[in-house]
């Protein structure tokens, strides 16, 4: 049991909880920052992060967490690595909200449990079981259908399978806690962010209080609505078993899926219903055989050996 008492673990799961169900209704935001383009909504993201982030280690008095990372130049490699990832990340997903391609979007989310599958084998040298294989390849079918369906590939989502994906990856080489990380991956994105803000304010292109002060607030928001999630989630991953987290990261994407076809009115094709119908059977096949191998690995330990989970 990670988190320790019963209580513990089910905070966990309502944190985890919380943290998808903002993840999910995000579309919902980044189209009330217009006249904002999605690269100017992407750098104040990142400069109202490093703020809201650096105040709360700030209050949680962190220093000394973040100087020992900083002092790991290692740990700082896969930091950096992470946060050019996940700044690709959140810039694609602001410009798949903004031009209408929320369903794409939840695609990209719905994909990423297999695409951190994919890398495990690749990178990490992990063997997958014959049942993870046959869904890797209904999942490649549907991204192959997919692709005809769109006349192209699905490059947002498979833009923000990989670089989630990535950074994941990049997280769970680094070993750092959730506050430390979000700061020193936002410090290291904050001065292209800044610098491309001054050069654009500076030509008079800026909206940052030139839009009425709703703009304003909404765009310091960003900070707040992303550091939020990833603090829930952080305290949720310490609390709860990951086979819970991977079961609750698919309710972001169905909500964005939502989000699309119902208050969007993104079109669904009968190919593309075809298509995300694939990749949730493959979803189905590998978190079914996920469940049912961690159970009779559970059921072989000593009861002395067995951990509850809360699932």
């Amino acid at each position: 049991m990670i988190g320790g008492s019963v209580a513990s673990q089910r905070l966990g799961l309502w944190l985890g909880f919380t943290a998808y169900l903002l993840w999910g209704f995000f579309p919902l935001y980044w189209p009330l920052l217009e006249p904002a383009g999605s690269v100017e909504v992407l750098a104040h993201r990142i400069c109202w992060s490093l703020l809201a982030v650096a105040a709360l280690v700030a209050v949680t008095r962190r220093w000394s967490h973040l100087r020992a990372v900083v002092a790991d130049r290692r740990r700082l490699g896969y930091i950096a690595v992470g946060a050019v990832a996940v700044g690709m990340n959140w810039g694609m997903y602001i410009y798949g909200v903004n031009s209408n391609q929320v369903v794409e979007t939840s695609l990209g989310y719905f994909i990423n449990p297999l695409v951190t599958i994919l890398l495990g084998v690749l990178v990490l040298g992990e063997r997958l079981r014959p049942t993870q294989w046959f869904g890797l390849a209904i999942a490649f079918a549907a991204v192959v259908e997919l692709t005809f369906d769109y006349g192209r590939l699905p490059w947002i989502a498979l833009t923000l399978a990989f670089s989630f994906g990535t950074y994941g990856l990049m997280k769970k080489k680094a070993d750092v806690g959730t506050t430390e990380g979000l700061a020193l991956e936002t410090v290291v994105l904050a001065p292209v962010a800044l610098a491309y803000l001054l050069v654009v304010h500076a030509g008079g292109g800026g909206t940052f209080g030139h839009a009425g002060w709703l703009n304003v607030v909404l765009l310091v928001g960003t900070g707040v609505i992303t550091a939020i999630p990833l603090l829930c989630f952080g305290a949720a991953a310490t609390r709860v078993s990951m086979t819970t987290l991977g079961l609750l990261q698919y309710i972001a994407p169905i909500i964005q899926f939502g989000v699309g076809v119902l208050v969007f009115g993104e079109d669904m094709t009968t190919a593309r219903w075809v298509g995300f119908g694939l990749v949730w059977l493959a979803l189905l096949v590998i978190t079914a055989e996920s469940l049912l191998f961690r159970r009779r690995a559970a059921a072989r330990q000593t009861p002395a050996e067995a951990q509850p989970e809360l699932v």
